[in-house]
């Protein structure tokens, strides 16, 4: 029997995306992830970046890795389980252990390798994951993976949520309640102080993806369980390194049992090599400058103040944002592309996101602040900005 060429099939595909405005064009960074990079051969102001503290070129961190190569050489040679543990990667989560005040943590290739991993762990057949519907696409498909039955609740709705967990109490052997820490496509924060006390009247079990708020929210960047001084009452604090602490990897953090727990079952865990020595050295620095010094996160958080601000003033919709993640609200793909393109034009690097990332009709840009930008750098995006927003008549 013949066949349609698989190539054939998936270019109908790309061409259907296409016309719809939904196919990512990628930009090439061909410089340090800095405010000011070279992408595409183009000088640009970066705006889109989640290095929340510009730690990802920081002399620290580049001189951490660099002393692990020497010492180490470029990689472990094996998963962490057989011989690709070295004491570099016990250092590290005895470091996240230590900076997120919990027992201990367990350290993932990345942030998307937590989530896949931990969850279906954590999840049996007979318990239920009861998640927001907002959450990433990591949670989503941990979820999938896991033999539980799920069930959603309205985004931050606490009423929904109590609805839920009402309707299913006593009916399974345990209940997760999963939501990120702060949402990445609007930059709004979970109550977590409210899911907290259902979980506990409910008997639930709360786990977290901090992605975006570590580095960024909580003392000293310690994230969303410090932010609402939950230490010690949240089972699962999940997070990454890819972001505000500037270098790449996941991690759960929490009591000695989950973490032994997951060294044991999660298959991403398992059945992946282990972080490069220079990897695990730069975020070990990462974390220990944190732990010194907090002045970053604070000039993060004024940056982030100043931008909405004065993007309000000039007549965008932000949103529901409350972080650093500061969405420019347009609608429609296409007129978010064509924003991108035009800013780009003037020398500022901010993507458009649409569907599917977003709902339909949703499409916005989505810029991320970033401690290492100036005032001069801010009132730069700004300009750029409102001469776009005026050509296309988005504002």
């Amino acid at each position: 029997m013949a066949k349609t060429p698989l190539s054939e099939i998936l270019n109908a595909e790309l061409k259907t995306l296409e016309e719809k405005n939904l196919l990512w064009k990628i930009r090439q960074l061909q410089s340090p992830s800095e405010p000011h990079a070279l992408v595409d051969g183009k000088k640009v102001l970066m705006l889109c970046s989640n290095n929340y503290l510009g730690l990802s070129n920081h002399p620290a961190l580049k001189q951490a890795a660099m002393d692990a190569i020497e010492k180490y050489g470029a990689g472990s040679g094996s998963v962490r389980a057989i011989a690709g543990t070295m004491d570099l990667h016990a250092k590290l989560e005895e470091t996240i252990a230590r900076f997120k005040h919990t027992p201990a943590s367990l350290y993932f290739q990345t942030g998307f390798a937590a989530n896949a991993g931990s969850l279906p762990a954590l999840l049996a057949e007979g318990d239920l994951a009861l998640s927001d519907e907002l959450n990433h696409g990591s949670i989503i498909d941990g979820v999938r993976l896991s033999k539980a039955a799920r069930a959603i609740f309205k985004h931050k709705d606490m009423a929904d949520l109590e609805r839920v967990l009402k309707e299913t109490a006593g009916k399974h052997k345990k209940t997760l309640i999963i939501t990120d820490g702060v949402f990445s496509m609007d930059g709004d924060i979970a109550p977590l102080d409210k899911i907290q006390k259902l979980a506990e009247e409910y008997g639930a079990y709360i786990y977290v993806d901090d992605a975006h708020g570590d580095g960024v929210l909580g003392d000293h960047g310690r994230g969303i369980v410090s932010h609402f001084s939950l230490e010690g009452k949240i089972e699962c604090d999940m997070g990454t390194f890819s972001k505000g602490f500037g270098v790449v990897g996941g991690t759960v953090a929490g009591s000695q049992e989950l973490c032994k727990f997951l060294l044991n079952k999660a298959r991403t865990f398992l059945l992946s090599g282990s972080a490069p020595p220079a990897t695990a050295a730069a975020c070990i620095a990462s974390l220990e400058l944190l732990e010194k010094d907090d002045s970053l996160v604070r000039q993060l958080w004024e940056n982030t103040k100043y931008f909405k601000k004065e993007l309000a003033s000039l007549g965008f919709n932000t949103g529901e944002s409350e972080t650093p993640i500061t969405p420019i609200m347009l609608g429609e793909s296409k007129l978010a592309q064509d924003f991108a393109t035009e800013i780009f034009a003037e020398g500022v690097f901010a993507l458009p996101i649409v569907f599917p990332m977003v709902a339909q009709g949703k499409a916005r840009i989505r810029t991320m602040m970033n401690a290492s930008l100036t005032k001069e750098d801010l009132a730069f995006a700004l300009s750029a900005c409102e001469r776009a927003g005026k050509k296309l008549k988005a504002i």
